[in-house]
């Protein structure tokens, strides 16, 4: 099942302030391999398969530090479609002696963590088959455990070619002022269903049976909502809706329960309880 098309609601691009678009730009392409599909002075657009925007990184005036106890991003995390994929992944950052933060396998996925330039968490993970997936009662097993030391031998010898076309904004993990107070507005106001609960630390929510689109933790963020000015970090996030009635519905319960809805040139944006903005898109 594909698990990021409708009728699914899943995060497909991340907007992000960064100190310098160039340093940004050898990041997420030279080092990554991500295809530029736009680029300014300021802003530059990053895409897989040369035509949908995945990463947009934008370079501002007067652009605050990171304050890595707020509410925002945890990590963005790009699923590539195979095995080999992420072994060719690993072999490349090993090559380029890029340091990574860890690497873990979940059960439900493999993956590979590391930081962009400006310290915004990275994951690039590929998925087991979900008939794979272990589930009880309505929750995910989804665990932490030592990567596969064997990932590697997935190679033959195959030489770097960038990050597969065919990936994608596989989930967006978020840290959060308050567990229960983003569980009313993700799952009682955009609908999504909790897929796995670490109670009072983290939940894994989705959409269609989905490990999980969205990440929600309180690890180093509990009490602490989006600091006021362009921080370096998450600008927002881009959510698309199947359709747009069901994002209407969404809007509607949104609405119910206190949240502005922002209109701006034809885009609609809403901030969730700690100060995250997202796109909510068709």
């Amino acid at each position: 099942m594909n698990f990021h098309k409708a009728p699914n609601t899943y995060v497909d691009q991340v907007n992000l302030y960064v100190q310098n678009t160039e340093r940004s730009k050898d990041f997420y392409s030279g080092v990554l391999g991500l295809r530029v599909l736009k680029e300014t002075k300021k802003i530059v657009t990053f895409a897989a398969n040369g035509s949908d925007p995945l990463i947009t990184v934008e370079q501002t005036i007067n652009v605050l530090p990171q304050n890595r106890r707020s509410s925002g991003l945890y990590h963005l995390a790009l699923r590539v479609p195979t095995r080999k994929d992420l072994a060719a992944v690993m072999a490349h950052l090993l090559k380029e002696e890029y340091p990574l933060v860890g690497g873990a396998d979940h059960a439900v996925s493999e993956a590979l963590y590391l930081n962009d330039p400006d310290g915004n968490g990275v994951e690039i993970y590929c998925d087991r088959p979900s008939e794979k997936w272990k589930w009880e009662n309505g929750r995910v097993f989804m665990p932490t455990n030592a990567m596969d030391k064997h990932l590697l031998d997935e190679l033959n010898g195959e030489s770097w070619t960038g990050l597969s076309k065919e990936t994608i904004m596989g989930h967006l993990h978020l840290q959060v002022a308050n567990l229960k107070e983003a569980e009313k507005f993700y799952l009682n106001g955009l609908g999504f269903n909790l897929a796995a609960a670490y109670e009072p630390y983290a939940d894994f929510i989705s959409t269609g049976g989905y490990h999980h689109h969205l990440g929600l933790n309180v690890w180093n963020s509990r009490g602490v909502p989006v600091q006021e000015g362009a921080h370096i970090g998450l600008n927002y996030y881009r959510l698309i809706f199947p359709d747009r009635q069901t994002r209407r519905e969404a809007i509607d319960r949104l609405i119910k329960l206190g949240v502005f809805i922002e209109q701006t040139e034809g885009h609609t944006f809403a901030k969730d309880p700690s100060g995250i903005k997202l796109e909510l898109a068709v």
